[in-house]
């Protein structure tokens, strides 16, 4: 319809006479697809170990797979079991909670970070990326427990901009 107004008004530069009875094209709903609590619990079932613990922070609190990666452990309060999410979505940071019943695993799984984390130190590594200009106010602070990744990778990685493992 749309293209035969602009047939006429701008190519044949003619006036249309009386009104356009086009039929128009029905809007498709989309329903999304969720899946149940039996369905996903089922699935968070299948998972272990770092990864299951991954998924239900990721179920449990409603972060982005990005988000989850790039938790770091001063954005989580125990005591108001809340998450600061930073530059998530929009590049927005945003607070959202978590569940208690993961407290247990979590505080687990951070113990043995820890220790990861103090065996890089004596390794002359354990440094992660800061963000914007914190690493030249904060000098030390990529080192610091609590700039430390909830996630971090298995294996030692060198960051493509500054070059440090």
């Amino acid at each position: 319809m749309n293209a035969l107004a602009f047939l006429y008004k701008r190519v044949l530069k003619k006036q249309l006479d009386g009104a356009i009875n086009a039929i128009r094209a029905t809007k498709k709903i989309n329903v999304p697809v969720v899946m149940t609590r039996k369905e996903t619990a089922k699935v968070i079932g299948m998972m272990g170990g770092t990864t299951q613990l991954a998924v239900k922070q990721m179920y449990g609190s409603g972060l982005r797979m990005s988000e989850t990666i790039r938790l770091r452990i001063q954005d989580i309060d125990y005591n108001m079991k809340i998450i600061t999410v930073r530059s998530g979505k929009g590049a927005k940071d945003r607070i959202t909670t978590f569940p208690s019943s993961i407290i247990p695993f979590l505080q687990n799984h951070l113990a043995k970070v820890k220790i990861m984390h103090e065996n890089d130190l004596t390794l002359g590594h354990g440094e992660v990326y800061m963000p914007h200009a914190l690493a030249r106010k904060y000098q030390n602070a990529a080192r610091e427990w609590g700039w430390q990744y909830v996630f971090p990778a298995r294996n030692l990685s060198t960051d493509p901009r500054s070059g440090i493992i």
